[in-house]
Formats: structure tokens, C-alpha cells, sequence
């Protein structure tokens, strides 16, 4: 019991709604900031990002523009955004300042650049007015602003800011059998925020299954579905809503997902294979928070291993919460559990992100398919085996070996897949 305050500060914290994707959505805040603070909207912003935020932020579509990349979210946080709202900066875009952000980058006012630094989420936004330059830098979360400087000067450094969250957690140990106790004996009443979760993503779901975003993989599913070809069982219904959700998002919708980990991604595919499972059981109130909780603290804890941004793409590894979660729906128990995260290790591992784009919601759905199946098998006794590939004996093993990975291995992996995209915009 001692720890529960600090597992739902936790969620609290990683859960959060963001308005797109949350790399273009960092540069976005960043400028958003700038301009507050240089009480003019710029006449010339420069944009310094590392390789990593540069790859998930090349494809996806900016909420309410139309438009995908860093450029145009750096014009219309500008213009648009509100740096107070965090990762909702972009909730409100008028046509006038929208076109106001268009005629920034059509003057070639809005330049970006790579840098190297160890934090992958490092973004620098240089902002400049008349003879007035403002520089904003975001580092360690989307949401957490290092430094802000005015011609040259420090006026607000990260120890003294104001922060959208915590610029930084508190040591929180999690293991799967501590979060199962958690979430089966913490009083409801203190965890049902987590409904949130499923009410914001579901909304974004049923915005893509109108085939009007982004890859429409979605649409596309219910479809087959319409036709008889698909049945709408667990596994196609998990599939569909999470590609949906993934759809809507990357598709530049102006609707907030319930993010997990810093990622709407991860959001979505920690929670639309539990709304799923509640739709064709009827779930009751208690269970579905329960089993909502206990994929998004799975979630978390999964991504803990990993580096924020990496080569391993985290919306399936996300999807392990989602089959912690299962599994616990179809009675396993934490035995259960342990095999069902062990073989979507066994299964997902070698899927790697290639930045942030309307093909996501493909990945989202592989997650989800992972997910189900993985469930399936452990409460059936079956799991890929410590004797398979990187998994061992312990979830919590496999998951901190997984995390060591994406940590070393697909550092060169994730250098090859940036400088290929790189080629594609010479």
C-alpha cells in the first residue's frame, strides 16, 4: 500500500491527452513559447532538433493544417499555439492564423536542422522579432523547458519553471506482480480517472473509421467486416479501433489522444484492445478500470527500459500492457501474465520505427493482433519459452533485457533507418 500513491502519480503523469503526434507537438510548444514570450508572432523561427525527434516528426500530419512536418508545426505553434495548454497547444487554429503560419513558411521564414545531443527529445526553437531573439529549449519530456533565453540572456532555467508535468519522476520501482496487487486492491474511487482513457481514444476511433484520415486502415477493416469477409471478434475489433484511433491521430484530426509514455501511439494501443474486450462482454464499471489500469502502468513500466525515442517502436511494446490486461480479463493470473508478455517479446520485438506517419496504425494493429493472441495462449498454458530467442524466464526479465536492446543494439540500427529517410528528402 505504501507505493500505490506513487503508481498513480505515475499514471497520472505518463497519461495524459495530447493533440497529435507529440514530436512535431514539442516543437510546436517550444515556438508557442517563443512568442509569448517575444509578445509578437516572429518574423524568422529556426528549429534545432536531435535525429530522432527529425524522424518522427518528417511524415505526420499537424493537427487543423492540412500539413505534415516540423516546419509547419513550428509556423503554427507560432501563430497558433497556446504554450499553457502543454500538449493540447494546438487545440485552437483560426483560418487567419493558419494562413498566417502558411505565409511563414512560403517566405522561407521557418528553417530546420539536426543536432546531436545524448537526450532525444533535445528541441531548440530560435524565434526572432525585429531586433528581439528569443531561443526556447525542450529537453528530458515533450513538456519540460530547460531554458528560455532573450537576447542571449537566461531569464527562466528548468529548476525554477513551471512545467505543463514533473520535469522529473521520482523513482518509482515497478515489477508485474506489484502492479497486479495494485490494481486488484486499490479502492476504485482513486484510479477511475483512467476512464478517460478509453473515452478520448474511442472518440478519435470512431473519427477514423470515417476513412478520412490517414492510411484508413481502420475503415478499411470494418469494411470486411460490413461484408462478412472479417468477423467482429476480439481480434478484428482490437485491430480495427486501434488502427482507427492510429488513423484519426496521424491523420492530423483535431481531437486529443490519451497518451501513454509521451505517445499517443502507446495511448492507443494500451487501450483499445481493453475497450474491445469490455464491448463484447458487457464489462462492468469496476473490471474495466481495473483492466484499464493495469495496461497503462504495464505500458509505462514497459517503456521505463527503453530510451524515450529509439529504433524499437514503443506503440507495440506499448500493446504489452494491453495483453497484461487481457489476460487478466480472461482470468490469468500473474503466471498468466508472465507468458503472455513473453511471447509478444517472442513475437513484436523486431518490429522498429521508422518515424512518426500515417503507416503507424499498421503497427498499432500488429500490437493489438500481439496482444489478443499472446492473451490467448498464456490462459491456455502456452507461452514462447525461455528457451526461444530473448526471452527468459521472467517477464520482468525479458522486459529489462528488451529495454537493454533498444538501448545499445538498435542504437545503429535506428542511425541507419534516420540516414535512409534522409535520402528519401534529398
Amino acid at each position: 500500500m505504501n507505493h500505490w500513491q506513487s503508481y498513480i502519480s505515475l499514471v497520472q503523469t505518463e497519461v495524459v491527452p495530447a493533440l497529435g503526434c507529440t514530436e512535431p507537438v514539442t516543437v510546436a510548444l517550444a515556438a508557442a513559447k517563443a512568442t509569448e514570450i517575444l509578445g509578437h508572432c516572429p518574423e524568422k523561427i529556426h528549429v534545432n532538433v536531435t535525429p530522432n525527434l527529425y524522424k518522427n516528426g518528417m511524415g505526420v500530419f499537424v493537427p487543423g493544417t492540412g500539413k505534415a512536418g516540423l516546419p509547419i508545426a513550428a509556423a503554427v505553434g507560432a501563430t497558433a499555439g497556446n504554450a499553457q495548454r502543454g500538449l493540447e497547444v494546438l487545440a485552437e487554429i483560426s483560418k487567419e492564423a493558419l494562413a498566417q503560419a502558411i505565409s511563414l513558411l512560403e517566405q522561407k521564414a521557418v528553417s530546420v536542422t539536426m543536432v546531436s545531443n545524448q537526450d532525444v527529445l533535445y528541441t531548440v526553437v530560435t524565434a526572432t522579432y525585429q531586433q528581439t531573439t528569443v531561443e526556447v529549449c525542450i529537453a528530458k519530456t515533450h513538456t519540460r523547458f530547460e531554458y528560455i533565453k532573450l537576447n542571449g540572456q537566461i531569464i527562466q532555467q528548468a529548476d525554477t519553471l513551471q512545467c505543463t508535468h514533473p520535469a522529473e519522476q521520482q523513482t518509482v520501482e515497478l515489477n508485474l506482480e506489484k502492479i497486479l496487487n495494485f490494481i486488484e486492491q486499490v479502492p476504485l474511487q482513486e484510479i477511475q480517472f483512467i476512464l478517460r482513457a478509453a473515452e478520448l481514444n474511442k472518440v478519435l476511433a470512431t473519427t477514423g473509421l470515417s476513412g478520412d484520415y490517414g492510411l484508413g486502415l481502420g475503415a478499411s477493416l470494418q469494411k470486411q467486416i460490413e461484408t462478412g469477409l472479417l468477423s467482429d471478434d476480439l481480434l478484428a475489433r482490437s485491430m480495427r479501433l486501434g488502427a482507427a484511433a492510429s488513423d484519426a491521430r496521424m491523420g492530423g484530426a483535431q481531437q486529443a489522444a490519451m497518451s501513454n509514455s509521451g505517445s499517443g501511439n502507446q495511448g492507443i494501443s494500451a487501450t483499445m484492445p481493453i475497450v474491445a474486450f469490455a464491448e463484447i462482454k458487457q464489462l462492468d464499471n469496476e473490471t474495466f478500470v481495473r483492466a484499464l489500469m493495469l495496461s497503462h502502468l504495464v505500458a509505462i513500466y514497459v517503456k521505463s527500459k527503453q530510451n524515450k525515442l529509439s529504433a524499437l517502436c514503443a506503440a507495440t511494446t506499448a500493446a504489452m500492457g494491453a495483453t497484461a490486461a487481457l489476460t487478466w480479463l480472461m482470468e490469468g493470473d500473474l503466471a498468466a501474465i508472465n507468458r503472455a508478455i513473453n511471447s509478444m517479446i517472442g513475437d513484436i520485438s523486431g518490429v522498429f520505427c521508422d518515424g512518426a506517419k500515417a503507416g503507424c496504425a499498421m503497427k498499432v494493429s500488429t500490437g493489438a493482433s500481439s496482444a489478443v493472441k499472446s492473451a490467448i495462449l498464456a490462459v491456455s498454458g502456452g507461452a514462447v519459452s525461455s528457451q526461444q530467442g530473448i526471452v527468459f524466464a521472467s517477464a520482468d526479465d525479458s522486459i529489462e533485457h528488451l529495454g537493454v536492446m533498444s538501448k545499445t543494439a538498435m542504437l545503429s540500427t535506428d542511425d541507419a533507418i534516420i540516414e535512409t529517410m534522409r535520402e528519401k528528402q534529398a
